[in-house]
């Protein structure tokens, strides 16, 4: 005679809270399992969406979190069907956490902190930047630092949270960029005809855009020059070599055209006492003196 008995109702073991049945146990497998397979999934399609967003490092970073974190959630969720109560476990981690919160407050600040720079995306790999005084390229998002390569050719590491929490220059953020250009032509030269030759030395550049649209005018009477501003709007990849470019193109079509750029003059006035105590003669060998030893300053110096 075989004892008919109900496997799934069978109790190998029991705790405080109860007999624990292999149903129970067939349960926390099944689920576990089955929040691991998703896990992986989700995984496998979020690197796919990461692959063109964000660096290799902090994407691996982000999914190993996630990843990890998902299958903590799960098991501490259904430990309960073990028999186990996860409350003194919750306990220890709160203790543990609690500890090193303390000691590790800035990695776990800079940790967050990157999360968010990548949710937010204010900056981006290749960007060139302006962060806390360091100005250069972006060349990596990392989960706990963002490296920038300066112009110069420096490897600068910022913390994520210093770099979250500070004003963010993105010098290409937006399509088209302005710059501006100043110059002094003479009193005597022709303002308007120097602004027409400036508009049609623009008119001709292909990558001056005209909307917005350029503008060329005077700024400022100064001591010794009109001085001309000239702004213009250019694609931002076109907008360094257009503002080369054209700095040098407005000189030499303003000096082929006679319209000169004055440099800064002076007029210093020196008046000397006579000495009343001297005879005129004395007075004029001490300024021939004088002048000798200044047309004799250079030979004194090369010798």
């Amino acid at each position: 005679m075989i004892t008919d008995i109900n496997f799934l109702d069978f109790s190998p073991y029991s705790t405080s809270n109860g007999p624990v049945t292999m149903g129970d146990l067939l349960k926390f497998v099944l689920i576990l399992s089955f929040s691991i397979i998703i896990s992986r999934i989700i995984t496998l399609y979020l690197r796919r969406s990461f692959k063109d967003k964000v660096s290799k490092d902090a994407g691996e970073t982000i999914l190993k979190l996630f990843y990890y974190g998902t299958i903590i959630i799960v098991f501490i969720a259904v430990l309960p069907l073990t028999g186990l109560d996860p409350s003194g476990l919750f306990l220890a981690g709160g203790i543990t956490g609690i500890v090193l919160g303390f000691a590790s407050q800035n990695i776990v600040g800079n940790l967050i902190s990157g999360v968010f720079l990548m949710i937010e995306k204010p900056i981006k790999i290749g960007d060139q930047v302006e962060i806390s005084g360091t100005l250069g390229f972006v060349t990596d998002i990392r989960i706990i630092s963002t490296l920038i390569r300066t112009y110069d050719g420096l490897l600068v590491r910022i913390p994520n949270q210093q770099v979250f929490t500070t004003n963010i220059t993105n010098v290409v953020g937006y399509p088209a960029r302005r710059f501006d250009l100043k110059f002094g032509i003479r009193y005597s030269d022709d303002a308007d005809a120097a602004i027409f030759l400036i508009k049609d030395l623009i008119d001709k550049e292909p990558f001056a855009l005209l909307n917005p649209d350029p503008s060329v005018f005077v700024n400022e009477l100064g001591e010794s020059s009109v001085d001309l501003i000239v702004r213009i709007w250019a694609p931002i990849s076109e907008w360094a070599a257009l503002k080369s470019k054209l700095l040098w193109a407005i000189k030499k079509t303003l000096k082929e055209n006679g319209i000169e750029m004055p440099f800064p003059q002076r007029l210093v006035y020196l008046h000397k006492v006579p000495d009343k105590n001297r005879t005129p003669e004395e007075l004029k060998q001490n300024q021939e003196k004088e002048i000798e030893s200044v047309l004799n300053y250079g030979e004194r110096v090369l010798t």
